[in-house]
């Protein structure tokens, strides 16, 4: 096993999706087997489990009783000197009692002791004996390419009867399902709101037709910064789609609110785009810097912080600079489309009478 893992981690670190791959395991520590002849010690009427408990009472020590002193509780526990269990052969010294002819037994008799080499820890995974490794992802690319560059190392360089599994995080994202499906959703969720919220079918459009600029803002803004587009990048996304939104509900909201006291509708989008224009930076930029400690986050855990904060970031500074350009624009151009729907159709009704 140590010979496989070896090999394994020098095949991933040729792997550029990976980097400071590293584990725990060591099967050269220096230990002491205690061999038990079992059929020696069954003639001889010493039960089996009383070795064992006599080698774990002198050398490990076990538990006995409390009593009390002054006023205090003490707990008494029973070990060997230190002086007599500092070499292996003083694990023959030690005495167990017989039970056919009630006498003392030395160990010697009954166990062979000799230095061997092996795991301080056996891991175990699945009820299979296992070996612990990580590792972080390459700078440029994602947690995903990294896993996936480790299953292509397994299938090239482990034997058969072996496998890799993944726990953790890892375990997580490699259950979780596409999220493609999950941004859809809450993009036709924010869509069914609005669209409840204003009795409108295509005030929604106006407001959700410029989200996509806060997905590539976050995107450039991650790949500026050398991240990779993992989970927390994913759901900083998710999040950017309200954020983003909202700041077009205010102007859409205000144009709608114009062209109802009977504004054109090129005038209401200018008078939205130009009244809303401080509320949506004061409250927009406040959120902007309150997520700056996400993005310089340091300690344990700091790298899924700061993937948030930078996704989350740039998507909101993006959306907040270009956003109040545009929803005006999708305003007026939704708006003026369905009025001029609405102009041709009754234009054909007074043709026909």
């Amino acid at each position: 096993m140590q010979a496989q893992t070896m090999q394994f981690m020098a095949a991933c670190a040729q792997r550029p999706e990976l980097t400071k791959m590293f584990t725990q395991f060591n099967a050269s520590v220096p230990q002491l087997e205690v061999s038990l002849d079992r059929e020696k010690a069954r003639k001889l009427g010493v039960p089996i489990n009383e070795v064992f408990q006599t080698l774990q009472t002198i050398l490990g020590g076990a538990y006995i009783n409390d009593f009390n002193r002054f006023g205090r509780l003490y707990r008494v526990y029973i070990q060997s000197e230190s002086s007599y269990r500092q070499k292996p052969e003083d694990i023959g010294s030690f005495y167990v009692r017989s039970k056919t002819t009630n006498e003392m037994i030395p160990l010697s008799t009954l166990v062979t002791v000799k230095e061997v080499t092996g795991s301080e820890i056996t891991y175990r995974y699945n009820l299979y004996r296992s070996v612990e490794m990580n590792s972080q992802v390459g700078e440029g690319y994602s947690s995903g390419e990294a896993m996936k560059a480790i299953d292509e190392v397994a299938e090239q360089v482990l034997p058969a009867g072996m496998g890799i599994e993944y726990s953790g995080l890892s375990y997580e994202e490699r259950r979780a399902p596409n999220p493609l499906p999950t941004f859809t959703m809450a993009i036709v969720f924010v869509f069914l709101l609005l669209a409840a919220q204003y009795n409108s079918w295509k005030l929604p459009w106006s407001v959700l037709l410029g989200t996509p600029i806060a997905a590539f803002g976050a995107f450039g803004g991650v790949y500026a910064m050398g991240m990779e587009n993992n989970i927390f990048v994913q759901i900083g996304l998710i999040l950017l789609i309200g954020l983003a939104a909202k700041n077009a509900i205010l102007i859409v909201e205000f144009a709608k609110s114009r062209t109802e006291e009977g504004a054109s509708v090129q005038e209401a989008a200018m008078d939205s785009a130009r009244l809303r224009f401080r509320p949506i930076l004061m409250t927009a930029f406040a959120f902007i810097l309150g997520v700056v400690p996400l993005m310089i986050a340091t300690g344990s855990g700091a790298a899924s912080r700061r993937s948030l904060g930078t996704a989350v970031f740039f998507g909101m500074l993006i959306a907040t600079i270009f956003g109040v350009i545009i929803a005006p624009g999708l305003f007026a151009l939704v708006e003026g489309f369905t009025l001029g729907k609405k102009k041709t159709q009754q234009a054909d009704e007074t043709g026909v009478q």
